[in-house]
């Protein structure tokens, strides 16, 4: 990092680093958690949480750099365990203990706190895990979304523009919860069925659309406006702030639950018998690759993402691309988060993800200084300024 004290003609360090090291706590919610005792609580209520594992490697990242880390189970006691460890700045990945919009429960009470922290802030962690919201706001901003409708009773007319076969799926969960080979519906029967499993059994509204029967992608985005100013790899930013990665394909239609990605297929080891295919960089088009970057980014801006999110998409009959749904939250396992796989199909390791994600999210609180950027080059006599990536 730059001192007071350093000459402006001095060439700026190639790395922005803080000006001590910090005291980070690693806030997510583990698989051995107890949830409080319920009736029927669905066998998959803790699909979102992570393992202590993953917890483990992200610190390991972090104590690589020079900092100390801790982590905090984002549970009832958090409020508490913050006040005592006092951390310079939170690496969040919880994920909630239930409740509409959970995932905005941690952002809400650091913003509270006025602790700093990484990925997205309040509002957009409550929109994004309403999938319903998300849907207006993108249809509204003119972003191609398949046509869908919340049931909360079961009892609703069916819209004119839905036909069938239909998608059902709980309207504010993640991680392929409520998601199985039975979440495709045919008939008005089966449609009733499905809506009235998902609203008793994760007490929250259905979401129902058009079944997308076409490929299906997931597209990452990282950066801001002014990433380039804090990133430690400026050279992977865009002139817009935003670095484009490569698209995964996920072809389910050799896994557990053919044509959909469920749960269940997204819980088994990549290349077991039952698990979906990953394929990046995907085989598409330059076109279809162009709308599929462009919309992953255009759905990060709008719901006013963070430094990091990951958008899936699926085609149509036609062949147009979808958004389905975002994560600013994506997952972070080692050689098997979706996120993890396209930084490793893009030649970013784990260690440098990790402190990306660390350090664009410092900067949003005055822990870092900017670093200097040159004035871009002037074009003379009709030449062209070659960008990378």
């Amino acid at each position: 990092m730059a001192t007071p004290s350093q000459p402006e003609t001095e060439k700026p360090p190639s790395i922005v680093r803080p000006a001590k090291p910090w005291r980070v706590a690693v806030l997510a919610n583990t698989k051995d958690e107890s949830l409080p005792p319920q009736a029927d609580i669905p066998a998959d209520a803790l699909a979102d949480y992570d393992h202590i594992e993953t917890i483990q490697a992200i610190q390991r990242v972090i104590e690589s750099d020079g900092h100390s880390t801790a982590f905090i189970p984002a549970d009832q006691n958090l409020p508490y365990a913050l006040k005592e460890i006092q951390p310079d700045i939170c690496f969040n990945i919880a994920e909630g203990l239930g409740g509409d919009a959970r995932e905005a429960q941690t952002p809400a009470l650091l913003e509270m706190l006025q602790i700093p922290y990484t990925h997205s802030r309040v509002q957009t962690n409550a929109i994004a895990l309403d999938k319903t919201l998300t849907k207006r706001i993108w249809r509204d901003r003119r972003l191609p979304v398949a046509p869908f409708q919340e049931f909360t009773s079961g009892d609703e007319s069916l819209r004119p523009e839905l036909r069938f076969p239909l998608f059902v799926k709980p309207a504010r969960e993640g991680t392929g919860m409520g998601v199985d080979a039975r979440a495709i519906v045919y008939t008005v029967e089966e449609l009733r069925e499905r809506v009235r499993w998902i609203i008793n059994m994760y007490r929250q509204p259905a979401l129902v659309e058009h079944f997308l029967p076409g490929r299906e992608f997931t597209v990452a985005v990282m950066g801001r406006p002014d990433a380039k100013r804090y990133s430690r790899h400026p050279e992977w930013y865009n002139p817009d702030g935003f670095h484009r990665f490569p698209i995964v394909e996920l072809d389910s239609t050799r896994s557990v639950t053919p044509g959909v990605y469920s749960h269940a297929a997204k819980s088994i080891d990549i290349g077991a018998e039952g698990a979906p295919g990953y394929y990046c960089p995907a085989e598409v088009e330059p076109e279809l690759m162009k709308k599929l970057q462009h919309y992953a980014w255009r759905a990060h801006v709008v719901l006013g993402a963070l430094d990091i999110s990951r958008v899936d998409i699926r085609l149509d009959e036609k062949g147009t691309p979808c958004l389905i749904e975002i994560n600013p939250l994506p997952g972070i396992t080692p050689d098997f988060s979706d996120l993890c796989l396209i930084c490793n199909a893009d030649g970013i390791s784990y260690t440098e993800l990790i402190l990306e994600i660390l350090y664009l999210g410092a900067s949003r609180w005055g822990l870092l200084e900017p670093r200097a950027i040159p004035p871009e080059p002037k074009r003379s006599g009709g030449g062209k300024t070659t960008y990378l990536r």
